[in-house]
């Protein structure tokens, strides 16, 4: 009896081990499931910050600094009949300036701190199919444009009223870009050309003009002026590169930019 007993155990745990053996065997044959490898997700970069320095201002000055360049006051509008003087022409030359501009008839220009519209409307004679867009962040500014223009019945001058850091203006929509000594009293130089650096078609340019702030004899104050090295520098840093400078004017600067 005791023997058919060990028997009985003896075969039950053969029974056992070799169920086991093929178990283990058909889970062998089966792949692992791949392992779950998670990506991480490419870090996006956001745009470096300019770096700006505020610093106790200056009499004309803001107190802000970009690139060691103390940012200038806005010309507000009581300063319309300056704009406007009649020696302006014997001073600075603006229609030899309006001259050396090649545009084409059909042509999208925005004239950028436009002011009182003193070269807006004499650029609208170059763009009879196209538009001047004459940009200023003063309502005022604009309101009396709106006013000459209606005077003068030019048709082809579109007011608009941007921002102190954003033009507002659509992307690639731009054939060309004016800043008349305006540049240097922007208060966020660097986020405005970002920013016309989109408005701009792939080809297009900027035409700034600048008083000339290597020259000791041209009787601006010296804030508002700027030397050419100081515009390179800060225009590299926002994507433009300078192709010329057509030195013909009495006190300014007639620099072009281009997309690098």
């Amino acid at each position: 009896m005791k023997r058919t007993s060990l028997l009985l155990v003896l075969s039950a745990i053969a029974v056992v081990a070799a169920y086991t053996l093929r178990t283990k065997s058909a889970m062998a044959e089966v792949p692992a499931p791949p392992a779950m490898v998670q990506k991480t997700p490419e870090p996006q970069l956001a745009p470096a910050a300019p770096e700006y320095e505020f610093r106790t201002p200056t009499r004309d000055g803001i107190g802000k600094y970009y690139m060691g360049r103390e940012i200038a006051h806005v010309m507000g509008h009581p300063a319309i009949g300056w704009l406007e003087r009649d020696e302006r022409e014997r001073e600075e030359a603006p229609s030899k300036a309006i001259a050396a501009i090649d545009l084409k008839a059909t042509d999208v220009i925005a004239d950028i701190g436009a002011g009182s519209g003193y070269y807006s409307f004499r650029l609208a004679e170059k763009v009879p199919q196209g538009k001047v867009i004459a940009v200023d962040i003063q309502q005022e500014m604009l309101d009396f444009l709106a006013k000459r223009s209606a005077e003068l019945k030019i048709t082809n001058v579109q007011g608009h009223l941007g921002a102190i850091d954003d033009l507002k203006l659509p992307e690639h929509s731009l054939d060309a870009a004016l800043m008349v000594d305006a540049y240097h009293e922007f208060s966020h130089p660097a986020e405005m050309l970002r920013s016309l650096h989109k408005a701009l078609k792939p080809t297009g340019r900027i035409i700034l003009l600048e008083f000339r702030g290597e020259d000791d004899r041209v009787p601006i104050k010296p804030l508002h002026k700027m030397t050419e090295e100081q515009a390179r520098k800060e225009f590299a840093a926002s994507g433009f590169t300078l192709v010329s400078n057509i030195r013909q004017l009495p006190w300014q600067h007639f620099m072009v930019f281009v997309k690098k």
